[in-house]
């Protein structure tokens, strides 16, 4: 399965049960099917603001092309960007977060280390 669609759909990247989400956008603690712990990949907020971030500029571009063409009243833009752009961030955010977490698992992504060198090296 792509890894979009396996991301969407919340597969676990071990079993592919569908427990990766506890919530919309809410990873669980670990896979109720394998017993993989989700807690263990680190997955922050880095998908959100770029999200935003092109989400917004995307809406935007929409937002400005409705009003030259049909110049709606502002209500109108309000009613209409306000939850399109909420829907989209958090459904865009699922499959980013999702895709993340899997990317790590498959390529076994850990924290970085130091190594240092001893006095004979």
């Amino acid at each position: 399965m792509p890894l979009p669609a396996q991301a969407a759909r919340g597969l676990c990247p071990r079993c592919a049960a569908p427990t990766l989400f506890a919530g919309p956008v809410r990873f669980a603690p670990a896979c109720s099917a394998c017993g993989l712990d989700y807690d263990q990949f680190n997955v922050g907020d880095g998908p959100a603001a770029f999200l935003t971030l092109i989400i917004g500029a995307l809406m935007l571009v929409f937002a400005l092309v409705l009003e030259f063409q049909l110049h709606p009243p502002l209500w109108l833009h309000i009613l209409l960007w306000t939850p399109l752009t909420t829907i989209a961030v958090i459904a865009s955010l699922r499959v980013a977060k999702g895709a993340l977490l899997i990317l790590e698992y498959r390529n076994r992504a850990r924290e970085g280390r130091l190594v240092t060198k001893g006095p004979d090296a």
